[in-house]
C-alpha cells in the first residue's frame, strides 16, 4: 500500500508534521503538509509545507537560508500525524531560536518563560519583524 494511501489528510486535504532533530531527538517545530508539499519534501530532500494562514506553499529555508534536511518520513499508527527526522541548518523558528518550542509555562502560574537563547536577530535574517 502506497505512503498516500495510509495517510488520513484532514478536510483541508492537510497533516500535520512534527518536525524532530534527528542527532538530538529534539522537536523543533510543527507545520501542516498537503500532498503536494510531502510529495515535493521526498523528492528534494528538504520540508516543505502549506502554510493555512499565507494560503501558500513553502519550503523552510526559503528566504532565511535555514533549511532541513530530511532524514526520515515516519507516519503514527493512526495515519494522522507524520514525523520527520531532519538535520536543521541554522534555526528552526523564524523568531531566530534553535526550536518554535523556546518558551515553557512556569507552573502552577501561566506565565511563559523564554527557555533557550536567541541565536539570531529575526530582522537581520528577514530584514523585518
Amino acid at each position: 500500500m502506497s505512503l498516500f494511501d495510509q495517510i488520513k489528510f484532514n478536510a483541508d486535504g492537510l497533516v500535520p508534521a512534527i518536525i524532530q532533530e534527528q542527532s538530538t531527538g529534539r522537536v523543533l517545530m510543527m507545520a501542516w503538509m498537503n500532498r503536494a508539499s510531502l510529495e515535493t519534501t521526498l523528492t528534494s530532500g528538504h520540508t516543505h509545507f502549506w502554510s493555512r494562514s499565507r494560503q501558500k506553499y513553502w519550503m523552510k529555508g526559503e528566504s532565511s537560508g535555514h533549511v532541513q534536511k530530511v532524514k526520515d518520513v515516519a507516519v503514527d499508527c493512526d495515519g494522522d500525524t507524520l514525523l520527520i527526522q531532519v538535520e536543521q541548518i541554522g534555526t528552526a523558528c523564524h523568531e531566530g531560536y534553535k526550536s518554535c518550542f523556546f518558551r515553557s509555562v512556569v507552573a502552577p502560574t501561566t506565565e511563559l518563560k523564554v527557555t533557550e537563547p536567541q541565536l539570531v536577530s529575526p530582522e537581520k535574517v528577514y530584514g523585518k519583524k
